[in-house]
């Protein structure tokens, strides 16, 4: 093969473009909290590869930047495709989204969760993505509803004690 038709390794180490992070193939529905994190995101980043680039061509800040500028991506993204889902002006009658949900297991044990948009879901606090098993067994339920909730380990029972606003 020619040489002119090969590329070699000079062993610069030059700007990379990391591949795109994966975007999920369900609806983007955001709550006010997820828009607000979602842009305040996105002026972190744009900090962040702003003070990136001003460090020129140094070898340590060009894997952080081209990371930087890959979830800034992501979040652009994520911000053109925002369907935002406000709270209804009164009660929810249902779970729906954005809604906060009481319930208590089949021991009597309360937990309490709120169905939000993939990007602003923490299990940990309670914030659970709409497309996730435990949120479509709790949506359209009503209060005093027993719903089952499909779990590795067996399905739950849940009972929903309270709907309301966050």
């Amino acid at each position: 093969m020619n040489k002119a038709f090969t590329k070699e390794d000079d062993g610069s180490a030059g700007p990379q473009r990391l591949d795109d992070l994966p975007i999920s193939p369900h609806p983007n529905h955001v709550t006010p909290n997820g828009l607000a994190q979602l842009h305040a995101r996105a002026e972190a980043l744009e900090t962040e590869i702003a003070r990136l680039r001003a460090m020129g061509e140094d070898a340590e800040a060009l894997y952080p930047l081209a990371v930087a500028e890959r979830d800034l991506r992501y979040v652009e993204a994520r911000l053109a495709s925002a369907i935002l889902i406000e709270p209804p002006e009164g009660d929810y009658p249902r779970v729906q989204f954005g809604a906060v949900v009481d319930v208590l297991d089949e021991d009597g044990r309360p937990a309490r969760y709120t169905i939000v948009g993939e990007d602003e879901a923490d299990p940990a606090k309670g914030l659970i993505a709409a497309p996730s098993p435990l949120a479509r067994a709790l949506l359209e339920a009503e209060t005093g509803d027993v719903v089952e909730w499909p779990r590795p380990n067996g399905m739950v029972e849940l009972e929903i004690v309270a709907i309301r606003k966050a």
